[in-house]
C-alpha cells in the first residue's frame, strides 16, 4: 500500500492519505465507510444524494489576467474572482484536515504525446474507485516519477455557504486554469470529476493543435475508425459499443495530426432501462470494480432494477474500458473515415439518417441540436429542446469557433464522410410518437460506417436541407422519410418548419459565421 505524506498535498493533520490503491482495497474501504453496497454481480452501488446529475449553475472558472481573453464568458463559463476561489480552497483544505483521503495519479489521454497528468484527491473511496477507472492508469515507472500538472480536489462533504462564498448553492465546481487546480464541493455525483478533467483538456489541447471532442469512437477490423458526437442520452455509449467493432472510447477524444486518441481510460454509461439483449457489452461490464450510481437494487438479492427511476433517470455505471470485451486497449485509432452527429429529436421530425456535405456538417456541428433528456441535469424532468454548440457547450471554455474551425479543417483534409442520425422520436412528438427502434438505428450506423450508404440514391429534404437516403440495409424504407410515419401530414410539416425555425434562430448568435455555412441550414 503506497501512501503520500499529507504535507505533499498541502493538507496537514493526522489523516491517512492513500495513493493509487487497488480496486479491491477501494471497494473494501467504501463498504467499510458505509458509502455503498455490492450488487449481485459485485458492482459497488452508491446513492449520490441530492445531486444525481451535473449541476451547471454551480460551475465557475477563475477569472485571471492570464486566461481572461481566452475564455468565452457567459452563462456556461461563469467567472469567479481569484479571491473567492482562494477563500473556498482554504476552507476546503481546512475541512479535509485529519481526514482519510484517497489519491489517484493518472493521465488524461492515451497518447502520451498529448496526455496531461492529473492528481485526483477524493474524500470518498467510491469516487476514487470511479476516477481510477475513468482516467488512464500509469505504469509503475510512470507512477514512481509522477508529477501532476493539474490537481482536482473533490469533497462532497464540504458545503459552500452562498451568502459568504458567493456561490449559487452549497455545491461548487470551479477551475483555476492558472493555478491548475479544480475544486468540487458539495456534490457526490462522480460525473462532475470526469467533466472537470474534460473541461481542462478542452482548454489545453486546442492550444497544442489537437481538437478535443465530446464524442465516442470505435474501430473496425481493417482499422477504419468512426467517431460519434452527441450529448448525454443520444446514444454515444450504446452505439459505439458495437460487437462487430472495437471500442476506442465512449465519451471524450482528441483528434491530432496522428489520428484520434481516447482522453479517458474508462466508460460512464447510462443504465436506465438497460437490458442484456439490447446492450450486452454495457450490461456485462457491470461487475466487481464498476461503480453504479443511483441504481435501485433489491435489498435481499442485490439485483439491480434498471427500470426504476425513483432516484433519477440518470442512473450511471463507471467502469474501465477493458471491461468491454472488444475494446481497443491502445485507446488510439487512425484518422476517422466516418463522423456521426447523434441527436434525440423530441419533435419527431428529423430523418433517422441523413448525409451532410461539408457546409451542412459545419452548420449541424456548431448547432449541436438535441433534446435534453430527463435526469441528465438537475431540474430537467422531461425532454427539452436545446442547442449545445459543438455537442459539448457545457465543457468548452474557449470560443466555439475554435473547435468548429478545427473540425471543419480535419473533415476536409481527411475526406471524412459525415452523417446526422436521429435516435429520438418518430411518428409524432414526444408523448405521441415512439422512440426509433435501436435495431434500426444500429443498422443505419453500420451502413454509414461500412460505406453501404455511399452509393445509394438520396433526396434533399426541402425543410431541413439535408440528404436523406431512399434505402438503407436493414431499415424499412417507409421510416427513412419521417413524414411517412405521421398520421397527420399537415401537422408534420407545421412541426418540422417550427423546428427548422428554431435552428435558424439559434444560429443568428454566431455573428462571424461564413455565409456558405449559414445557407447550409434548414429552409424554414
Amino acid at each position: 500500500m503506497k501512501t503520500l505524506e499529507p504535507i505533499e498535498l498541502g493538507i496537514g493533520g493526522n489523516g491517512s492519505v492513500y495513493r493509487n490503491l487497488a480496486v479491491r482495497q477501494l471497494v473494501e474501504r467504501a463498504i467499510k465507510n458505509g458509502e455503498g453496497v455490492l450488487s449481485d454481480t459485485g458492482a459497488l452501488v452508491v446513492n449520490t444524494g441530492k445531486y444525481t446529475g451535473r449541476s451547471p449553475d454551480d460551475k465557475y472558472i477563475v477569472d485571471t489576467p492570464a486566461v481572461h481573453d481566452d475564455i468565452a464568458w457567459g452563462s456556461v463559463n461563469r467567472p469567479m474572482t481569484k479571491e473567492a476561489f482562494d477563500s473556498i480552497k482554504s476552507k476546503m483544505l481546512a475541512y479535509l484536515q485529519n481526514r482519510t483521503l484517497y489519491v489517484f495519479d493518472g493521465f488524461a489521454g492515451t497518447d502520451r504525446k498529448y496526455a496531461k497528468s492529473f492528481r485526483i484527491i477524493n474524500e470518498l473511496a467510491s469516487q476514487n474507485l470511479f476516477i481510477s477507472s475513468l482516467l488512464v492508469t500509469p505504469t509503475e515507472e510512470e507512477l514512481d516519477n509522477f508529477v501532476p500538472e493539474f490537481t482536482v480536489i473533490a469533497a462532497p462533504g464540504f458545503k459552500c455557504i452562498p451568502e459568504v462564498d458567493g456561490t449559487n448553492s452549497e455545491a461548487c465546481i470551479v477551475i483555476d486554469y492558472e493555478q491548475k487546480i479544480v475544486l468540487i464541493a458539495g456534490s457526490q455525483y462522480s460525473g462532475e470529476i470526469k467533466k472537470s478533467v474534460f473541461s481542462v483538456m478542452n482548454y489545453v489541447l486546442p492550444k497544442n493543435g489537437v481538437l478535443s471532442m465530446h464524442c465516442s469512437a470505435n474501430i473496425g477490423e481493417d482499422g477504419d475508425t468512426a467517431i460519434f458526437f452527441g450529448l448525454s442520452g443520444t446514444g454515444k455509449t450504446t452505439l459505439s459499443a458495437d460487437p462487430a467493432r472495437k471500442l476506442i472510447g465512449d465519451d471524450e477524444h482528441g483528434w491530432s495530426d496522428d489520428g484520434i486518441f481516447n482522453i479517458e481510460g474508462g466508460c460512464y454509461a447510462k443504465c436506465i432501462n438497460l437490458t442484456e439483449e439490447n446492450e450486452p457489452e454495457i450490461y456485462n461490464a457491470i461487475k466487481f470494480g464498476t461503480l453504479l450510481e443511483n441504481v435501485v437494487i433489491d435489498p435481499d438479492s442485490g439485483e439491480p432494477d434498471y427500470t426504476d427511476d425513483s432516484l433519477t433517470e440518470n442512473t450511471r455505471a463507471g467502469y474501465p474500458v477493458c471491461y468491454i470485451p472488444n475494446a481497443e486497449l491502445s485507446g488510439k485509432g487512425r484518422q476517422p473515415e466516418t463522423v456521426i452527429f447523434l441527436t434525440a429529436d423530441a419533435f419527431g421530425v428529423l430523418p433517422p439518417v441523413a448525409r451532410l456535405d461539408n457546409d451542412m456538417a459545419m452548420f449541424h456541428f456548431v448547432s449541436g441540436y438535441t433534446s435534453k433528456l430527463a435526469g441528465t441535469e438537475r431540474g430537467i424532468t422531461e425532454p427539452q429542446t436545446t442547442f449545445s454548440t459543438c455537442f459539448g457547450a457545457p465543457f468548452l471554455p474557449l470560443d466555439p469557433s475554435v473547435y468548429a474551425e478545427m473540425l471543419g479543417e480535419k473533415i476536409k483534409n481527411n475526406k471524412s464522410r459525415v452523417f446526422l442520425i436521429n435516435t429520438g422520436w418518430s411518428g409524432g412528438k414526444y408523448g405521441v410518437g415512439s422512440r426509433i427502434k435501436l435495431k434500426y438505428t444500429r443498422a443505419m450506423v453500420t451502413a454509414a460506417i461500412t460505406g453501404q450508404l455511399d452509393n445509394v440514391e438520396y433526396k434533399l429534404d426541402e425543410i431541413f436541407n439535408i440528404y436523406v437516403p431512399k434505402t438503407c440495409p436493414g431499415v424499412p424504407e417507409d421510416i427513412l422519410d419521417p413524414i411517412n410515419t405521421w398520421a397527420d401530414k399537415d401537422e408534420y410539416v407545421k412541426t418540422a418548419k417550427e423546428l427548422a425555425g428554431k435552428f435558424n434562430e439559434n444560429f443568428k448568435k454566431y455573428k462571424n459565421m461564413p455565409e456558405n455555412i449559414v445557407k447550409a441550414g434548414p429552409k424554414a
